[in-house]
This record gives C-alpha cells, sequence and structure tokens, in this order.
C-alpha cells in the first residue's frame, strides 16, 4: 500500500491503538481529528470535522483507505455520510467500519430504548450507509471493550448501593480489536466480516464483583429490570457473539493489569 490510510476517531480508545499497528504495518497515516495535533514520523493529523465536512476532503484526498473508528451514542449515520460524501469526490478508498455486535438484533423502538440503547441503533444506521455508500467496504463488528467494563464498573462503585440492570457481556481487548482493523485494511474489502467477541461472557454483576474485589470495596447490589424491546433483548443475549469467542485476553487479566 502506497497511499495513506486515513483513521477517524484516532484519539479514542481504539484509535490510539490502530495507529501504532499500523505504522508498524508499514503504512503512512493521516488521523482526523477536531483538534490540532503536533505530527510525528509517519503519522499526521488533519483538523476536520465529521458533524459540518469542514476538513474532511482534505483529509480523505489521495488515501488508499479509511478506517472509521470515530463514534458516539447517537448520530453515527450522519457523520459516516459526511465521511462517504467527501471521500467519495477523491476517489473510492476501500471503507473499514468498526460496529459493535447487537446492532442488527437490539431492537431499538421507544424513547426509552434510544435513550438506554441507542447506541446499537446509531451504529445499525452507520452500517447501512457504509453498505450503500457504493465505495468498497468492511466492516467489523466487535462485543463491548474491557475498557467500557471498567469505566461503567468504576462510575457505579462510587454509590454504596448500586440499582444494576440484568445482562451479560462479552468483553474484548481494545488491542486485539485494532489489530484486526489494521489486517482488514490492508486486505480486500469483504462486506460484513465474521465479528470479534471476547474468550467469556459474564453476568453483569459478576463483572461488577470482580472490579469491587479488585479495588476492595464492598457494595450492595441491587438487580433491577429495565422496561422496553431493546433491554429484552440485551438480557435475551443479542449483544453477545458466543460462536464467536475468539479474543485472548480476559477480564481477569485485564483488571489485573489496570486496577
Amino acid at each position: 500500500m502506497t497511499s495513506p490510510i486515513l483513521l477517524t476517531g484516532g484519539t479514542g480508545t481504539l484509535g490510539r491503538l490502530v495507529i501504532p499497528r499500523l505504522r508498524e504495518a508499514g503504512a503512512e497515516v493521516r488521523v482526523l481529528s477536531r483538534r490540532s495535533h503536533p505530527s510525528e514520523e509517519g503519522v499526521q493529523f488533519y483538523v476536520g470535522d465529521l458533524d459540518t465536512g469542514e476538513g474532511v476532503a482534505a483529509a480523505t484526498d489521495g488515501v488508499d483507505a479509511i478506517v472509521h473508528c470515530a463514534g458516539s451514542q447517537v448520530g453515527d449515520d450522519d457523520r459516516t455520510r459526511v465521511l462517504v460524501r467527501e471521500a467519495a469526490r477523491s476517489g473510492s478508498p476501500h471503507l473499514v467500519y468498526i460496529s459493535v455486535v447487537g446492532a442488527d438484533r437490539i431492537e431499538v423502538v421507544s424513547r426509552f430504548d434510544r435513550r438506554a440503547f441507542g447506541y446499537f441503533a446509531s451504529k445499525r444506521a452507520a452500517e447501512r450507509v457504509v453498505e450503500e455508500s457504493g465505495m468498497p467496504w468492511t466492516t467489523l463488528r466487535a462485543t463491548q471493550f474491557h475498557d467500557l467494563m471498567l469505566t461503567v464498573s468504576a462510575a457505579l462503585a462510587k454509590s454504596p448501593v448500586i440499582p444494576l440492570p440484568r445482562g451479560r457481556f462479552q468483553p474484548v481487548d481494545a488491542g486485539e480489536v485494532a489489530t484486526r482493523l489494521v489486517e482488514l485494511a490492508f486486505g480486500e474489502p469483504s462486506g460484513l466480516v465474521p465479528d470479534l467477541a471476547g474468550p467469556r461472557v459474564y453476568d453483569v454483576a459478576e463483572l461488577l464483583r470482580s472490579y469491587l474485589r479488585a479495588t476492595h470495596r464492598r457494595r450492595l447490589i441491587l438487580p433491577v429490570k429495565l422496561p422496553g424491546r431493546a433491554a429484552r433483548s440485551f438480557t435475551q443475549g443479542g449483544n453477545l457473539a458466543p460462536d464467536r469467542a475468539v479474543g485472548h485476553r480476559t477480564w481477569e487479566d485485564f483488571l489485573a493489569e489496570n486496577v
């Protein structure tokens, strides 16, 4: 690959791990960011905004591939549409998109569904934009990262009593997802590829209790039931991929290294 690879979301949890892997693979990397950052060897930052489109055309000009890691709770489809529009003006790069397991299975219907589980709907909407872009594309769905589980557990543990919705997770190491995205960026466009999930499924209470033990805390956990179709499909395992438990790093390993 002689032309640069553009990375969106390069300052986020996943994007920060993608950059060095792209460099190790020999790529010249462009990173689209809302704020300016000093460039370094083989990595050039472009100031651009996927909400307005400002600066995006310059960042996409002449790239061979785009690894699209930028994401948020809502509006992913609109930002992806802006990215596709600007990228199409300068060619037809390979668009590699990171989505989430369950994007097509978590039923987001009501207002409460959107508030609690809107991330899944936002990702599915962005998937459709990628699929209908007319560009060569690859989409990888991954389960939730260990980092998210740690952030949520730390926030919940601030309270002496923790209302905890029912559910299960199959956390995966963000570094393993980053490695897979780089492989896909250097490969042929493949459409929707097999999911990438962590090595084990955990009950949400099990994840929280292991964090509490690791931080030597005691908290009262009160199970609660969330209403709505999204919560029902979530508790039924819509966010899991047990047949794709190909990740290696466990939640216990991650905790031991980060807590």
